[in-house]
């Protein structure tokens, strides 16, 4: 293995804790004896770019430092190569790390961490979804939870309002979609089987356990056994989606009546006016299909 290392960092993550979690997991590679060498961009896509052509050059790993986006960017360099991938979690949600139990706002034992890791060989094998959207769309790997429906219109209606800042922006956008809120006529489809066709509050798709900085949404999916966990919450008065929506954080609401829970390795969603997000970022209106696909990254642990 190369002894350079590419750092891929975005230095806005988490409010800027991005950038101050490079410098102590750099220290950490470069103490292990690795070059590193640190990838930013002027944009997403100019650091993809970046990133794709480190890749090709034949670096050794690639250390992802920041929430699930920069995550989520990396996992389009390295999904289907031997490039492995480890993960420095300094952004505001880090659910990618929490599901495969790797250091959260810890990067120097992070760092340390995927150095060992290098030096040991101790990799472990991910499942990713693989997603295809209408005609045109390019494909986009996810590695936590592809979501639609209530969820993804809080997201939407968040990310248009400009006042207030932070997290209290979504919790306005939540109360503004639940004075308008009913269920949506969904069409869904697992492994090619038959068209299910159902009235839902909302419908995700999980390879691992949880989105929105610890929402156990697909509370039992497990990044490593080639199927989708399909969450279903079914067509909920607010009064019940009041009462359900809490359990989400400890994953309590998986028992409900109105939830239900199948498993799949693909999976077609439809439903109109509906925005997807995939690792929390915007993918485009529905229809979208999933695929797992086991063992696309290989991440030092």
């Amino acid at each position: 293995m190369t002894a350079e290392i590419t750092l891929f960092v975005n230095p806005t993550a988490g409010r800027g804790r991005g950038a101050h979690a490079a410098q102590p997991a750099a220290s950490a590679l470069r103490a292990a004896g690795f070059s590193v060498r640190t990838v930013l961009g002027a944009d997403a896509a100019d650091a993809l770019a970046r990133l794709r052509t480190a890749v090709r050059e034949g670096t050794g790993a690639v250390i992802a430092v920041g929430g699930d986006g920069v995550v989520s960017l990396a996992l389009q360099a390295l999904a289907g190569t031997l490039v492995p991938l480890g993960v420095v979690a300094a952004g505001t949600g880090n659910d990618f790390a929490r599901a495969l139990g790797l250091p959260v706002r810890e990067p120097a034992r992070a760092g340390r961490l995927a150095a060992a890791a290098l030096k040991e060989g101790r990799i472990r094998e991910v499942d990713l979804g693989l997603l295809a959207g209408a005609p045109g769309r390019a494909e986009a790997w996810y590695g936590t939870v592809l979501c639609s429906g209530f969820d993804s219109r809080v997201n939407d209606r968040g990310n248009r309002m400009r006042l207030p800042a932070g997290r209290f922006k979504y919790d306005l956008a939540i109360l503004a979609e639940l004075a308008s809120f009913r269920p949506f006529p969904y069409r869904i489809t697992l492994d090619d089987g038959p068209v299910i066709e159902t009235e839902a509050t909302l419908v995700a798709v999980g390879n691992s356990s949880s989105y929105g900085g610890g929402m156990r949404i697909c509370a039992d999916a497990v990044p490593d056994d080639g199927l989708f966990d399909v969450v279903i919450v079914g067509d909920c008065s607010r009064t019940t989606l009041l009462k359900v929506f809490p359990q989400v954080y400890k994953g309590t609401h998986l028992g409900h009546p109105k939830v239900a829970v199948h498993r799949a390795a693909k999976v077609t969603l439809e439903a109109a006016g509906i925005t997807a997000y995939a690792d929390g970022e915007p993918l485009g209106a529905l229809p979208v299909t999933a695929r797992c696909v086991p063992g696309a990254v290989r991440l030092l642990v």
